[in-house]
């Protein structure tokens, strides 16, 4: 971007490349511990891959589509209110993928457990998951809670934009516990294989905050990007949080004296 003075254009090019680097790292990692490539094309089970891959496409499409009105939103507010709306954007994403770490590692140890039948190592698994999830969640607000104000001058010195960016401290720090919670339900989802429900429910959290997004900025302005964003956020882990509370779904064994089953 400076360097070489391409400005967007450079951030776009360095973007694409990396994406394929890290590609190419891990296909090269994969492939020292997998056939990648069995000897009958038959036996890649496409039919199961494409199913459970066509409802991850399907959850994936409404949250790239509940971004992106987002994004929409906060543009029509104008240049600075635009330029506020992407500082906080990135840090709120940044520090909350943070406990995506916490949600691949309780997917592993989850579908490991669950696969050879030890619910009461998964049902462990999964209370401590989410309570650290929660502790990391608090910990990081507090953080940003702290710092907020000075992060932002890393991003740009405009005076205006600034001022802007600092009212969104709120909606970037406070939900940070929110966003920890539904990164890991939606790890602990993956860990039982429960891609339909994953791909339903986020379908229809995207609705309804779609439907929040496309009114509360013309009556809120930046805030209401904000609130329809953190509204998504909460509806997911609502939905995880219910899904859990199910006592038909693969988490039945939740809701079951696993000592007093073995022992039977």
């Amino acid at each position: 971007m400076y360097c070489l003075k391409l400005g967007v254009t450079g951030a776009a090019i360095s973007t694409v490349v990396s994406q394929y680097l890290v590609t190419i790292l891990m296909i090269w990692q994969l492939n020292k511990r997998v056939i990648l490539l069995p000897p009958k094309i038959g036996e890649l089970q496409f039919g199961v891959y494409m199913k459970s891959g066509g409802f991850l496409i399907g959850r994936t499409l409404a949250v790239l589509m509940t971004m992106t009105l987002a994004t929409s939103m906060a543009a029509r507010q104008g240049v600075v209110a635009m330029a506020a709306h992407q500082i906080c954007m990135q840090i709120w994403l940044a520090v909350s993928l943070l406990t995506d770490a916490l949600a691949a590692s309780g997917q592993a140890l989850i579908a490991t457990y669950s696969s050879e039948g030890d619910y009461m190592t998964v049902k462990e698994i999964t209370n401590f998951v989410l309570k650290v999830g929660l502790v990391v969640g608090v910990f990081l607000a507090a953080i940003l809670g702290v710092s907020f104000g000075s992060v932002a001058t890393l991003f740009t010195k405009d005076a205006d934009v600034l001022r802007i960016v600092r009212t969104g401290i709120l909606f970037v720090s406070a939900s940070q516990p929110i966003n920890a919670l539904a990164f890991i339900f939606d790890g602990l989802h993956y860990g039982v294989s429960d891609f339909p429900y994953a791909a339903k429910s986020m379908m229809l959290v995207g609705l309804v905050s779609s439907a929040f997004l496309l009114y509360a900025p013309t009556i809120m302005g930046l805030p209401g990007v904000w609130s329809g964003l953190a509204l998504f956020m909460g509806l997911r882990t609502a939905a995880g949080y219910m899904r859990l509370l199910s006592k038909s779904g693969p988490w039945w064994f939740l809701h079951k004296d696993l000592e007093a089953v073995q022992v039977g």
